[in-house]
């Protein structure tokens, strides 16, 4: 049998019904029934059972009685059984109302669109409504949830009428079977029709819309959209329309601020157009008034000029002509009194002063006549012909009628990444229609308040609006302002920015560097005279690939000038290190590499007594002899000057370290551990600052301590270590001591190190020793 049932779910608002034993009710079916749902058969209507799931009655009902509805109930049983008798096909009749009232069967997808909200519509329709849905289909599909008040509402009362009617027609049997069956479609049908439209103007008032009709633009009922004219629209939820809505009004809100924030910046515009044409306008009017100025004062400057040129040139030809009249009146003295001596020379008549006097006046006139006589006008009477230069006159008039100067340009701040260590990249800006040939830019370093002397200016001519100067010093500040410039004249200079360069790169120490397997200290050096902001140090791992190197890790904002940064066992890494400041970061360092094999220390030079030598390798150490020589060595403030010892780089890293020492038989040696404060002046293992082994050869055997403190433990080694092994745990708060060569545990100090310490070498005999570290522990070295 063909049935449509209808989905009733139940409002937030109302109390759940309670679970009701559905399986007695519900008649087998092969059909699998769907999940959630109880369906039961039409009959139930006119049974007793039905009490029990609908126990109270409808709204408008509550004034009958239990016993009124019992009778009503067995009343429409025996109708329904006398139809059925009569051969009525309630089926048949079904259809026919389903196709009456344009319910298909594709109904069925629209119902799982809209969801629960049929289920809350039809929970909410006239009693019209919910009978034509039960003339509709056979079977029904009550939520398990609904309430009791949704389940009594879908009781049809139009269909208890009609099997009242009918049950009088069957006990007075005046009609036959057929036309009773006719009345009860006629009137079921006229019935339904007129309730339904009394009914929708009553729920188009009283009910709220609770879905969206995506092609109407409207709110509607989820009932408009299976029986009104939006059955074939699109419709969505209520609250997805909402949501959709809103944030379709946000979006055109947060256009409506972006066109209302241009328009304010189109009105702030236009306000400084307004006053760049009242500025334009004085500037122009002055420009007019000091070109006048300038073509009135170049005119007499030139004026001037030529005069002063033509006064010059007359006192020049006057200086000259009387000097020359000067050197005439000296000449014509000359040989007045060459004449006049000659005349007295003639009335000399002794003959011996004669002859004395004509021979010095012989030689006399002689080299005077020897002298050139210049008779020729040394200057010319007449003056150079001047024409005045009347071009610069002619540029100041013809550029009335041009373009002003241009107004001062806006530097821009410094952009990032535009510096590197000697070279910037300057920009600005023009904010107005000035017509610009070219732009003048100047700079020159800041000012060091520790140097009083005023910095050299430089001056750049460019075109364009950026510029990039090079050949500065890394890490330095530098000035910048710029001016533009046109056929008129210069702009005032632009307001002053300041610059820095990058810094250089980083020195990495390489003799500074520890290392043990799970972690390195990596100490560098600022190449700079101005501090650096930070540091970054960049890793990368070794690898068997050509392109393996890699960057695997950054670690930036470093402040100090040394990291502990923690690696890998067993890795390899090639490590550098970056200067950063406000103008960027430096080119990288030159790479060290770091192998996290073992522990790796240097020897520290300054702690060096100054008998000990280090050879070229850095870990060999040697004493030629005792006594201090005659000449003059070095002594650093933190060297040893008693014990003929040196220190290692101090262990800052937790765990366990290890690292060998190749001896000789026959020297004598102290090797160990010491605090940085460990005396100078004293021995290594004569305080509670050091802990050592010491190496002294007696005439009867090899002896061996291990001091601390001055105090050593009566111990004898028959095999004098070759390669003494030692081993630093500092969690554990223990030193071993091992023979390395046959893996033999020598002695242990138990004492707890309250700080980090230092591998410790001393030779109280000529020889070397030779410090192997980077090394892993071999097997069999291990505490007792």
């Amino acid at each position: 049998m063909s049935s449509r049932s209808g989905n009733i779910q139940e409002h937030e608002t109302r109390d759940r019904l309670p679970d009701c034993p559905a399986s007695p009710l519900v008649p087998e079916s092969s059909e699998p029934e769907t999940e959630g749902l109880v369906f039961y058969h039409m009959d139930l209507y006119g049974s007793s059972e039905r009490f029990d799931i609908f126990p109270e009655e409808p709204d408008g009902q509550g004034d009958r009685s239990p016993e009124d509805f019992r009778e009503e109930s067995a009343l429409s049983s025996k109708k329904m059984q006398s139809t059925q008798e009569a051969g009525y096909d309630l089926g048949k009749e079904v259809e026919e109302l389903a196709k009456m009232y344009g319910l298909d069967e594709d109904r069925e997808k629209e119902l799982e669109l809209l969801g629960g909200h049929l289920g809350t519509v039809e929970s909410k329709q006239p009693l019209s409504h919910t009978g034509k849905a039960a003339s509709q289909g056979s079977l029904y599909n009550v939520s398990e949830s609904s309430s009791p008040a949704q389940s009594q509402s879908i009781m049809p009362q139009e269909f208890l009428h009609e099997a009242s009617q009918e049950e009088d027609q069957n006990k007075s049997g005046e009609e036959d079977e057929a036309q009773s069956h006719v009345c009860s479609r006629e009137a079921l049908s006229s019935c339904g029709v007129s309730e339904e439209r009394s009914s929708q103007a009553v729920s188009e008032e009283e009910e709220a819309a609770d879905v969206f009709c995506s092609t109407c633009k409207i709110p509607i009922r989820a009932f408009d959209k299976l029986f009104g004219e939006h059955k074939d629209h699109e419709v969505v939820q209520l609250d997805t329309a909402v949501e959709s809505e809103r944030e379709e009004i946000h979006k055109n809100m947060c256009k409506l601020e972006e066109q209302i924030a241009q328009t304010e910046n189109f009105a702030s515009h236009l306000e400084e157009i307004f006053i760049t044409v009242e500025e334009n306008f004085g500037r122009q009017e002055h420009n007019f008034e000091v070109h006048y100025n300038d073509a009135v004062q170049v005119l007499a400057q030139k004026y001037e000029e030529q005069v002063e040129a033509l006064a010059e040139e007359k006192r020049k030809k006057l200086e000259a002509l009387y000097g020359q009249l000067v050197t005439c009146g000296e000449h014509l003295d000359t040989c007045k009194e060459l004449t006049d001596t000659t005349q007295e020379l003639y009335l000399e008549k002794d003959k011996a002063d004669f002859i004395k006097a004509a021979v010095t006046m012989v030689d006399r006139l002689e080299e005077f006549l020897k002298k050139e006589v210049n008779l020729e006008l040394s200057v010319m009477p007449e003056f150079e012909e001047r024409v005045i230069d009347f071009s610069e006159v002619e540029q100041l008039m013809n550029s009335l009628n041009t373009i002003p100067a241009p107004g001062a340009p806006v530097i821009n701040p410094q952009a990032p990444n535009a510096a590197t260590g000697t070279s910037l990249r300057v920009c600005w800006s023009l904010f107005s229609d000035d017509t610009v040939e070219c732009y003048q830019l100047c700079y020159k370093p800041v000012s060091n308040e520790r140097c009083g002397e005023e910095q050299t200016e430089h001056m750049l001519k460019v075109k364009e609006t950026y510029c990039t100067i090079t050949n500065l010093l890394p890490n330095t500040q530098y000035e910048f302002w710029v001016s533009a410039l046109n056929a008129s004249g210069i702009s005032p200079p632009s307001e002053r920015a300041v610059y820095v360069t990058a810094p250089s790169p980083p020195t990495i120490k390489t003799k500074k560097i520890r290392s043990c397997e799970n972690a390195a200290l990596v100490c560098w050096e600022s190449r700079d005279i101005n501090p650096v902001d930070s540091y970054t140090v960049e890793l990368s791992k070794l690898t068997d690939e050509e392109n393996g190197d890699i960057i695997t890790e950054s670690i930036t904002g470093i402040p100090n000038c040394e990291a502990l940064i923690h690696l890998q066992p067993t890795q390899g890494y090639r490590i550098s290190v970056r200067a950063l400041n406000l103008g960027g970061s430096s080119e990288r360092s030159e790479p060290v590499l770091i192998h996290t094999t073992g522990t790796y220390f240097c020897l520290n030079e300054d702690t060096a007594h100054p008998l000990l030598a280090i050879l070229d390798d850095g870990f060999t150490i040697a004493c030629d002899e005792l006594e201090n020589p005659d000449c003059d060595l070095p002594i650093y403030d933190n060297s040893f000057t008693r014990c003929i010892g040196i220190l290692g780089s101090l262990i800052p890293f937790p765990g366990k370290h290890y690292w060998e020492v190749e001896v000789e038989e026959d020297i004598e040696y102290r090797v160990g551990v010491a605090f940085e404060n460990t005396p100078r002046h004293g021995y290594l293992g004569a305080n509670n600052s050091s802990w050592c082994m010491r190496h002294i050869i007696t005439p009867s055997r090899h002896k061996y301590e291990f001091l601390h403190s001055g105090m050593t433990p009566d111990i004898r080694i028959t095999i004098p270590p070759r390669r003494i092994g030692i081993l630093l745990d500092y969690e554990n708060c223990k030193l071993s001591f091992f023979n390395a060569d046959i893996a033999q545990h020598l002695y242990t100090f138990n004492s707890h190190f309250q700080h980090f310490v230092h591998p410790c070498f001393a030779l109280e005999t000529p020889g070397i020793l030779r410090i192997h570290n980077r090394i892993a522990v071999p097997l069999g070295i291990a505490f007792p």
